[in-house]
């Protein structure tokens, strides 16, 4: 049996879910989410790993549906909100999903499929009470597909299993010290391994609550940190950002009354992207909190995190979690020494089953010996990982060097006009590629030449960017990532 559902009639009666104004126990989950298996299985023994998608809103209705699909036998397809229709067409088409599951506000998005495919697509509100005989679930089983972001190519299907994903909840869990008393707000998109995994199925496993707030909107999340209830708080450094901003604007009183709160803190978490250290700082002054930067990817959970208890150092990603084994390579696979660049590569049950349908991506993305290759270049420094970037995109080669944009983009955050940045490579006949900045200002005018004259006196020439744009704000995905090749296709 699948351990996250077993586990839930531990806590029958304690709250699970809040959204949406109400409250949801742990026992009307099991009840509501077996309705769905029902619903799907239409007397069916076992839905045998049928692709079931479904476009819900983050609430107690999605976990009902996420649920339902994996005690019915299923492989549950969450579909992005945000994206459009050609876009969640692919994953349907890609994975050869059977069945749609979907909520009123979305049915004019997804009509124009109704006719035009076999899919079957079924309204959230027509699932009806109904009992069902639910199948045996091995471990071993696929349980989960979820999208690769497609920042560096097209978006490939992450297919995890029962046990991947046990393996990364009790990593977690064991490593952040989760408990039944714990209360997290999740404000991320549900097609993504940070709320999925990081949040709501933590939470779940632990008997804690999980609340969701619909829309992002820093003054609703601020007023619920003042009940209280929330101890702890996950996010991307885009939300953090846009936190901060809001708070900067408000009295001083409000500011002094958000700060004692979010003293009371358990844990604060930031991941998915690079975490710039002028963010941390300035966190840190309003929350006391330094936040707990992490390291994952869609194709294994998390892998490396700073400590729950112990020294976080700003910029770095900490050590492996529990289970979870790390080595950094060279291009050819051999093992770097520490203080030298090298691919993050790993082995754990931690680690997805495959790519779906696509066993020759599979393949190419391990070792001979069976390493995942994760193309995020790290060094091991001191005592802890620090990110370089990636290498596709983060790794620019010029005149012979590897130069880590990353560590351009935190001095340039450190100039007094600048909001925020993206650094990349331009092909480059003579240096093979030359380093461009797209720079968001906080306001006015900045000139170029005055920008060079600063920058230069901070890094080395090598490193110095030779061309720059000025945007309003930089390209992001849904989860607030910098999609770094649309900066490329501006300056090409």
């Amino acid at each position: 049996m699948i351990t996250l559902i077993k586990k839930a009639s531990s806590f029958k009666n304690r709250i699970a879910i809040k959204s949406n104004g109400q409250n949801y126990t742990y026992n009307q989950l099991l009840q509501q989410s077996e309705h769905v298996s029902a619903c799907l299985l239409q007397g069916k023994e076992d839905l045998d790993q049928a692709r079931i998608a479904f476009l819900v809103p983050a609430s107690f209705s999605y976990v009902t549906v996420q649920w339902g699909i994996w005690r019915a036998g299923g492989i549950a397809v969450p579909l992005c909100e945000k994206h459009p229709l050609p876009s969640i067409k692919y994953v349907l088409d890609d994975t050869k999903a059977t069945t749609v599951i979907y909520t009123e506000a979305f049915e004019k998005l997804l009509s124009p499929l109704f006719k035009s495919t076999h899919i079957q697509f079924i309204k959230y509100t027509d699932i009806k009470p109904k009992k069902c005989m639910l199948p045996t679930i091995i471990l071993d089983r696929s349980a989960l597909i979820l999208y690769t972001s497609g920042t560096t190519g097209s978006p490939k299907g992450v297919v995890t299993t029962h046990a991947n994903i046990e393996a990364q909840i009790t990593a977690l869990t064991t490593s952040w010290e989760w408990s039944k008393n714990d209360h997290v707000l999740n404000v991320l998109p549900l097609h993504h391994v940070h709320g999925i995994i990081n949040m709501l199925s933590c939470a779940l496993w632990s008997g804690a609550c999980c609340e969701f707030l619909s829309k992002f909107d820093p003054k609703a999340i601020f007023d619920i940190f003042l009940k209280d209830e929330v101890n702890v708080f996950m996010a991307v450094p885009t939300i953090y950002f846009k936190l901060i901003y809001y708070f900067n604007e408000l009295s001083n009183s409000e500011k002094a009354k958000i700060s004692e709160h979010l003293s009371k803190f358990r844990l604060m978490v930031s991941g998915s992207a690079a975490l710039p250290v002028s963010v941390l700082e300035e966190w840190k002054e309003i929350s006391g909190h330094i936040l707990l930067e992490r390291y994952g990817m869609t194709e294994m959970g998390m892998a490396i995190s700073n400590p729950y208890n112990g020294i976080r150092r700003p910029g770095h990603i900490g050590q492996p979690l529990h289970g979870v084994s790390i080595r950094l390579a060279d291009e050819n696979n051999k093992v770097v020494p520490d203080g030298t660049p090298g691919e993050i590569q790993i082995k754990g049950p931690n680690v997805f089953k495959e790519y779906w349908d696509k066993p020759e991506a599979t393949s190419n993305s391990f070792t001979p010996d069976g390493w995942f290759q994760s193309g995020d270049i790290a060094i091991f420094d001191v005592d802890s990982y620090q990110i370089l970037g990636r290498n596709s995109v983060d790794i620019i080669k010029s005149g012979g060097y590897k130069i880590s944009a990353l560590e351009i983009e935190e001095v340039l955050r450190t100039h007094p006009m600048i909001k925020d940045c993206g650094v990349v490579g331009i092909p480059d006949l003579e240096w093979g590629e030359i380093i461009g900045a797209s720079i968001v200002l906080k306001s006015g005018e900045l000139l170029v030449e005055n920008l060079t004259s600063w920058i230069t006196k901070k890094l080395p020439a090598y490193k110095t960017p030779r061309k720059y744009i000025f945007q309003e704000d930089l390209p992001r995905n849904v989860m607030g990532k910098v999609t770094k090749n649309e900066i490329k296709k501006l300056f090409t």
